[in-house]
């Protein structure tokens, strides 16, 4: 895993930190309330230094890609990017990542720890084509800005306006510090990827927090994102299931021709049928819910408790002043209201309506 060089900053700053080794180790630098009120009124900055970058170079880079990959990658500009996943024949999800059009090429900036994964993963359909796959994690450090004053806290640092466009990117170069800046969405927010690679990491750090930007971590991310409903690749997603469950649409395409896992994706759409969605919970306790607890609900007519969920993720909730989960739900199941017992209980949790912040990108498929 490409490890954030950002550490040694987060600990002498007296920052709770996870394990090396962990991805997205920085929790908190101590009043994760401020951290998640930055986000919400000011700038939060995150350290996603330690994200994975493949590049892909070569004439026939866009055709293999495009032939492989569930979002178009032929229609990408030079320095626009999308969301992206790599399917399982099934349809379901292997990886999650950003594809940016370079003037040389593709990068795919991956979760921690999947660049060696998907290296080898789209290496399996490599023949004969002009293109190399290239795992350059040691030169991608991204730092990401959100919050109603991100976009000119990453202006004053890279000395042009950000982009505006979600989906835009554009090289810098300003005082002294050189790299991108690219508008996307994170943890359910509008927000901007500041990479000027490892050896700019320290000091893009301190300008981002000079011009105002509150440093930030996992819980306050965590919180936001579980307010949006938004699956984090690794922790609510795996190979176990569709991308519709995930509620990834903005991560494929229904009308860009055929690409793997591509016959199930739309058979999805056209029919229906998911077994189970994504689904955002109030817990009845602000105490953590374990990834893979169970949901379950009585059934009457079996004289029985039915396991009827799976959660996924846990947060702290400042919009509800609470715990909330985030869960797949069997279908028939998931109107907001639906009451479910967690493991053997006392325990509950409620499906709420989502986004439960008023500031959130609207949930996609809702």
């Amino acid at each position: 895993m490409n490890a954030t060089p950002l550490r040694p900053r987060h600990e002498a700053a007296g920052a709770r930190l996870l394990p090396e080794g962990v991805a997205a180790p920085l929790l908190t630098y101590g009043d994760v309330p401020a951290e998640y009120r930055a986000a919400r009124e000011g700038a939060a900055l995150f350290d996603e230094a330690d994200r994975g970058l493949v590049r892909v170079v070569g004439a026939d880079a866009p055709e293999f890609l495009h032939r492989l990959l569930a979002n178009r990658v032929l229609d990408l500009a030079p320095g626009a990017t999308n969301r992206n996943l790599l399917l399982t024949p099934q349809g379901k999800v292997r990886f999650v990542f950003d594809v940016l059009r370079t003037p040389e090429g593709f990068e795919l900036s991956t979760a921690p720890g999947d660049a060696p994964r998907l290296v080898e993963a789209l290496d399996m359909f490599l023949f004969a084509e002009a293109l190399e796959l290239l795992d350059v994690s040691d030169e991608h450090a991204p730092l990401t800005v959100l919050g109603p004053r991100a976009a000119d806290v990453v202006a004053a640092v890279t000395g042009a306006p950000a982009p505006a466009e979600l989906g835009a990117s554009a090289a810098f170069e300003h005082g002294g510090l050189a790299g991108r800046v690219t508008h996307l969405e994170r943890f359910g927010s509008p927000a901007w990827r500041v990479d000027a690679g490892p050896d700019g990491a320290d000091a893009l750090w301190s300008a981002l927090v000079d011009a105002g930007a509150t440093p930030a971590g996992r819980v306050a991310s965590d919180s936001l994102r579980a307010e949006a409903c938004r699956a984090e690749p690794n922790v609510d997603v795996d190979d176990n299931v569709y991308p519709q469950e995930a509620r990834l649409e903005p991560a494929f395409s229904l009308d860009k021709g055929c690409y793997i896992g591509q016959e199930v994706v739309a058979k999805i759409d056209t029919y229906g049928g998911l077994n189970k969605r994504m689904v955002c919970l109030r817990v009845s306790d602000d105490d953590p819910v374990p990834p893979g607890t169970q949901l379950y609900r009585y059934d009457e007519q079996k004289d029985e408790w039915r396991s009827l969920g799976l959660a996924t993720s846990w947060a702290y909730s400042f919009a509800l002043d609470g715990g909330v989960v985030l869960a797949y739900v069997k279908r028939r199941h998931q109107d907001p209201g639906t009451e479910f017992r967690l493991d053997e209980g006392p325990r509950t949790a409620t499906i709420v309506d989502d986004p439960l912040r008023d500031d959130a990108l609207p949930t996609p498929g809702a």
